[in-house]
Formats: structure tokens, sequence, C-alpha cells
């Protein structure tokens, strides 16, 4: 049985989207959530679905004496980033080399690097004039946004669409996507 932990800053749609998709599975199970907020909404989500949570704000999550155990103790084999917003630390990103993987809003390398999360990246897309956008995946490393692309959808824009119409239709991909690619990369 592999466990991952999925990582989030925010509401936790695609963190439950991801728990949902594993619950009886066999192979993989979703042990544990860890949010930087501790008022992240998707910690509830997780606790809803009976996944056990925990907070790391900046000084913990940069304090590897504080987060690897954490992780030992819960099995961690693998990290799902879904909405996660610090940099993750280069001493975590050592222990868990090619197994922890983030989400991004954009078709990288288009709309990635510091500051472009959530709707900042939609926001960007619309001043860009783009025709499509869609999501990423890609593994972890160092640089922000800058790993390896595992996977990409995309879907066509219209000029008539708002940038609330650009972050639906790109959320859309990543309910229907996210937890099958993750999938793929684990099995």
């Amino acid at each position: 049985m592999l466990n991952i932990a999925i990582f989030v800053s925010g509401s936790g749609t695609n963190c439950e989207n991801l728990i949902r998709h594993f619950q009886g599975s066999d192979r993989v199970n979703c042990a544990l959530v860890v949010s930087n907020k501790a008022d992240a909404y998707a910690l509830v989500r997780a606790e809803n679905l009976g996944v056990k949570t925990a907070v790391a704000p900046k000084a913990q999550l940069n304090d590897a004496d504080f987060m690897l155990p954490l992780l030992k103790e819960h099995h961690i084999d693998f990290i799902v980033l879904a909405g996660f917003l610090p940099l993750v630390p280069d001493y975590l990103i050592d222990a868990f080399p090619r197994r922890i993987v983030n989400l991004h809003p954009a078709l990288l390398p288009k709309f990635g690097g510091k500051g472009m999360w959530g709707h900042h990246v939609h926001e960007a897309v619309k001043a860009a004039g783009e025709t499509e956008t869609g999501m990423t995946v890609h593994y972890v490393t160092p640089v922000c946004d800058g790993g390896e692309i595992i996977a990409q959808y995309r879907c066509a824009l219209s000029p008539d669409d708002t940038v609330d119409d650009i972050a639906e239709k790109e959320h859309q991909l990543e309910m229907k996507y996210f937890p099958k690619v993750v999938e793929d990369i684990l099995l």
C-alpha cells in the first residue's frame, strides 16, 4: 500500500477529489493532509472523510526536524501538492526525489513561477488574450513550477470568457483528470 500526503492551502476541492478517488483502493491510501494554514477548509474536508490532518505553518514547513518525523509517522511514500502555495523546501525535495508532484492551473511553462497561483494565473491568461488554457501536473524541483511536466490537459477559451469563466473551465479539467494522473504516476 502506497501512502500519500496531500499538501493544501485553501478550500480543498482537489484534495477531496483525490481522497474520494482513492477510497477503497487496495494500492493507494490518502494517509495525511497537511496545510500551511490552520483555517484551510481542506482540513475540514479531509477530516470529514476520515483522513488525518496536520498544520505546518512556514516555520514548521521549513523545519526538517518537524516535517520529516511527521511524514515518517504516517509512512508517507509520495506527496501531492493540490493548491499548496508555499515553495517546498529543498530538504523535502531531497527526501522525496521524484515523489512530489504539483498541480498548476495553466499550461506550463506559460504563466508559472513566483506569484502565479490561483486567480492570478487566470487573470494573466485573460490579459494575454490566450485562446486556450489548461492544467499541468509536474514533478517538484527547487525551481518554482520548473519540474518535468508529467501531463497537461487543455480547453478552448473564447474572447468573451471572463476570468471566472477561465477559472471554472480550468477547474473542470482538474476535477476530471488530476486523480487519474496521480494514480498513473503511482501505479
